[in-house]
């Protein structure tokens, strides 16, 4: 308690100065005062400055219930205050808001609504909060550093009025800046939008709580907006959910920060640093990692292992299930042999949460604690994403989402790709520690993200498929070298396959990858030491077990793709699609349950057909496909090349076969009868028709017209191509055989497409989007794309022309005539 603090009562009692007798004179002088009084009133009085600080104790009176740490916080009646000391001005902080508490719909609790950066700034006799951006950067000493500081002013969130001085403190009132409609804190934009929220109700929004650590400072506030589409209880017009503000102090000195390399996977932050010595703006790029330092720098050195100065420790979410709680702690702890690579031991660890009991102020939504939440969701899906620095990357904090209904997810998964070979899966309800080590797995997955590592979709295509069947390669190196690929389970293992392992698991390149993002550098206090970083790199160049392969949304490079398996598509397709039809006969005998409906069934069916689906997408990114393998000029070899022209041809094959002939081994009548009326025709057409179109996209042609101005006919062309395409397709045309439904739809879809490419122009897709979805800039019409497109149409129309007199049945003969109506329709519209 301050000095100003504690003397209050007295000066209070002795300006009232009720207990003492009133002097003579100043009874003589009452008229003389009374006077002066009544002309006061007839003149305007000065008005009072609501600005000027107040003594302490007026503001912190004898009635504030005081909670120290970061800042003093008071709460008098239904207000808060902070104490903001000297000391905390303009440092660094974080402020992480996330909903706490939330209706059906809208969000989950532990979601992160915004990070952001921010400082305590006094102006006067005001405090202004302020968001710091790192974008652009120089040295203080620079000179240069004044402009970046003239370029990038802070923007202010709040200004408050300061109500106090304390001993090197500044007292300011926040209760409208966590009750009153603050956008940086409170719901955001979109969603917004999507409920159409039209104001914050302030007579039903306040503040909760507010709870101050040593290093952060908690703040929960109940809201409650006018919402004319609220997506629950909408009969009440509004939406209410509890908001937590994390407010965390950075450190004074941020971690070094470690340069990003492309050939090495991790999530970065960007900045523009003017301060160097090039002759332009230098964009760097740091990597996102937690801070690890070996308690015994001296045993780190001589090589061995070395527990780290403090752990990275992750809480499991009271709500979780007990029973899988086991399953996602060692999904954590599974990272400690990744982190040994790095020279660490029991750098991670996973733990329940404490009980009340045992920490009256643990809060799930407290910054200082990573937890993996429990949402009680139908959404199927996890995720694991970090809280850091952005002066340097440095990993504060992490909250997992995990998504009750992930375990279906997760089911239909195993089942789908592994049934056929694997009795574990055969069923609706998996046993108990089946579906653990199914948890255990993705937990690994979602934590690896909390690291700072990404997707790495080239690591499922460095094995060989065969060494996929092979109990003891898979035995030991996975199903692929890093868990942190979308490689799911082992869908090219045959039933003859005895013994193999059907799972993924932290693997080789997980562990380089640790290695060269969490390896200490004494020597240099930390810092990122590139030539040790990028030789470490260069030991394992043009090793496909230690590539990174960045995530695209389509995409070109056929080796870095999602939910694929092994180093060629057509080989590890033709077995995932020799096992789906191991498992469609079974369906129902292994989704079988009495006094149950159908539903169990129809979902695992269109499971069999969603899986069918992505073999086709595997094959389908050969064509046109474009490797890619990042390297520095040190290195010999490109970092681009065209997919070689034999194994081009050979994805059109597999397509033409396994794609565009009519499927019916999926046609079951014993289970399509039990789960549907109609729709099976239109849902192969569709399926169908979207592989071709995605075989047919103007992006995947420009890169086959590329490869062929440069290569000619040593790759795949666009004629060669569009030629197989048309023979596969129209394959009935000229034997006067008959086309079924199917084909006459697919082949439909075939015009409807050309006509596509004859018309339309593609919108253009640009900078980083494009970069993601894999999209090859192309102008169709002034390519070499209508002109290919008008040879094959007047080559398909001869071909039809011929093929009538052949044909005896009368739907293909009605389809055929149709089809040359349409034909001519898009090369001579006015027809």
């Amino acid at each position: 308690m301050s000095k100003n603090l504690r003397f209050a009562p007295l000066v209070a009692l002795l300006m009232t100065g009720a207990v003492f007798a009133t002097p003579a004179h100043a009874q003589k002088s009452k008229k003389k005062k009374k006077e002066k009084q009544e002309t006061a009133a007839a003149t305007p009085a000065a008005k009072k400055d609501d600005n000027t600080p107040k003594p302490y104790g007026e503001v912190i009176t004898a009635k504030a219930v005081t909670d120290d740490g970061l800042f003093k916080v008071h709460r008098i009646d239904e207000k808060y205050y902070y104490e903001i000391p000297d000391t905390l001005l303009n440092r660094d902080m974080l402020l992480v808001s996330r909903i706490a508490k939330t209706a059906n719909n809208i969000g989950y609790g532990g979601e992160e609504l915004n990070t952001q950066m921010l400082r305590w700034e006094k102006k006067g006799n005001r405090v202004l909060l302020r968001v710091i951006s790192t974008e652009n950067v120089a040295a203080d000493s620079l000179e240069v550093f004044q402009s970046v500081q003239n370029s990038n002013l802070a923007p202010v969130i709040q200004a408050f009025n300061i109500k106090a001085f304390g001993q090197g403190t500044q007292v300011v009132e926040v209760t409208d800046f966590f009750s009153k409609d603050v956008p940086a804190l409170g719901l955001d934009k979109d969603r917004r939008e999507e409920y159409k929220v039209k104001k914050l109700d302030d007579n039903r929004s306040f503040i909760e709580s507010v709870k101050s650590f040593p290093m952060n400072i908690e703040a929960r506030s109940l809201m409650t907006y006018d919402a004319g589409g609220a997506p629950s209880n909408s009969s009440t017009g509004t939406i209410s959910l509890e908001l937590n503000h994390s407010m965390v102090l950075l450190p004074r000195t941020p971690m070094a920060a470690r340069k990003f390399d492309q050939r090495v996977g991790f999530f970065t932050i960007n900045q523009t640093d003017f301060g160097t010595d090039e002759q332009r703006a230098a964009k760097r790029e740091y990597i996102v990692r937690w801070r690890l330092e070996p308690k015994d720098e001296a045993a780190y050195a001589r090589g061995e292992l070395v527990e780290p100065k403090k752990q990275i420790v992750y809480y499991i979410d009271p709500a979780t299930p007990m029973k899988w709680r086991p399953y996602l702690k060692q999904g954590v702890e599974d990272w400690n042999k990744a982190f040994e690579a790095a020279g660490f031991k029991n750098a991670i660890v996973a733990k329940d949460a404490p009980t009340f009991e045992e920490d009256p102020e643990f809060s799930t939504e407290d910054a200082r604690y990573s937890v993996i939440r429990y949402f009680s969701s139908e959404t199927q899906n996890a995720y694991g994403p970090n809280v850091h620095d952005p002066r340097s990357g440095e990993i504060l904090e992490s909250h997992i989402g995990w998504y009750h209904n992930v375990m279906n997810l997760l089911r239909n998964w195993y089942f789908v790709q592994t049934a056929a070979v694997n009795p574990d899966a055969r069923g609706i309800q998996f046993k108990d520690e089946v579906m653990g080590e199914l948890i255990r797995f993705v937990s690994a997955h979602e934590v690896g993200h909390t690291l700072g590592l990404p997707h790495n979709m080239g690591s499922s295509a460095a094995y060989p498929v065969e060494k996929l069947r092979d109990p003891e390669f898979t035995k030991t190196m996975g199903t692929a070298p890093s868990i942190m690929d979308y490689a799911r389970f082992n869908y090219v293992a045959q039933p003859e396959d005895k013994g193999v392992s059907l799972m993924p698991a932290i693997g080789v390149y997980d562990k380089y990858s640790v290695k060269w993002g969490y390896s200490y550098f004494p020597e240099k206090n930390g810092a990122d030491n590139s030539e040790k970083l990028s030789a470490w790199i260069k030991e394992h160049e043009n090793d496909p077990m230690y590539r990174f392969g960045r995530q695209m949304g389509r995409p070109t490079d056929p080796s870095s793709q999602t939910e694929d398996l092994g180093d060629d598509a057509m080989k590890a397709s033709t077995y995932g699609i020799a096992n789906l039809k191991r498992v469609m006969p079974n369906l129902i005998t292994w989704t079988a349950e009495d006094n149950k409906a159908y539903d169990d069934l129809q979902e695992m069916y269109l499971q069999v057909l969603g899986q069918w689906n992505r073999y086709m997408g595997h094959v389908t990114a050969n064509i046109g496909g474009v490797y890619e393998d990042y390297k520095t000029y040190d290195q010999k070899g490109n970092v681009y090349a065209a997919v070689p022209k034999e194994k081009q041809q050979r994805a059109m094959k597999f397509l033409n076969e396994q794609g565009f002939a009519t499927p019916t081994w999926m046609l079951d009548e014993n289970i399509l009868h039990k789960i549907e009326a109609a729709g099976t025709v239109d849902r192969v057409r569709n399926a169908q028709v979207n592989i071709l179109n995605n075989v047919l996209d103007p992006s995947r042609m420009a890169r086959i017209l590329e490869a062929q101005a440069m290569q000619g006919s040593k790759t795949y062309t666009l004629p060669e191509m569009m030629a197989d395409l048309r023979t596969g397709i129209w394959a009935e045309v000229g034997t006067g055989k008959t086309i079924d439904m199917y084909r006459r739809n697919l082949q439909r879809g075939y015009l409807e497409r050309m006509e596509y490419l004859m018309k339309e122009e593609p919108k253009p897709v640009t900078g980083r989007a494009r970069a993601f979805s894999g999209s090859t800039a192309i102008n169709v019409s002034q390519s070499d794309i209508r002109p290919m497109v008008r040879g094959e149409l007047n080559t398909l129309r001869n071909q039809i022309k011929g093929s009538l007199a052949k044909t005896s049945d009368a739907m293909t003969k009605y389809h055929l005539q149709d089809a040359l109506v349409r034909i001519d329709t898009i090369l001579d519209p006015k027809s």
